[in-house]
């Protein structure tokens, strides 16, 4: 076979398990940028009614005072990824830091935490920090079943 045809199958291999892998070690930065906010890049897959999600995301509130902290958790099915942003209730802006914790990385640029490994999950939970302001809060993002199934621009629930 010539040099070109192996190239073109060492080619063909790696961008196939980079197709299949995905983000194992969570969402990128540039996901806080992307033109329609929560939605990934997973070629031809696309999110899932958020009304059919059996996944909650759960708020302990959605008011927030300097200092003060929100436990924030992801429950339901097993689920193996997820991106998490905190928003201002009334300007949409994102707002406020996430405490690191071993399984999440955080993305300071856009108060957003994502899965920091590819393990399958049963639940997840982040304390998300207040900004130096009094205000409301609410928590969205995506999780993802596997690569090719997920649920995008879900939305906290208090409890």
């Amino acid at each position: 076979m010539h040099p070109i045809g192996y190239i073109t199958i060492l080619f063909a291999l790696v961008f196939s398990a980079i197709s299949v892998l995905g983000f194992p070690d969570g969402a990128p930065v540039d996901a806080c940028v992307k033109p329609r906010p929560n939605q990934p890049y997973h070629g031809e897959a696309r999110s899932q009614p958020p009304n059919t999600s059996p996944y909650k995301i759960l708020a302990t509130s959605s008011q927030y005072e300097p200092n003060s902290q929100i436990t924030v958790t992801i429950t339901g099915a097993s689920f193996k990824g997820f991106f998490l942003q905190a928003r201002d209730s009334n300007t949409n802006k994102w707002i406020g830091s996430w405490t690191q914790t071993p399984n999440a990385k955080t993305h300071a640029e856009c108060s957003a935490v994502t899965h920091a490994d590819p393990h399958e999950k049963e639940q997840a939970t982040f304390i998300w920090n207040a900004p130096n302001a009094r205000g409301n809060v609410y928590f969205t993002g995506t999780v993802l079943k596997d690569y090719a199934t997920f649920w995008s621009d879900l939305v906290s629930q208090v409890v």
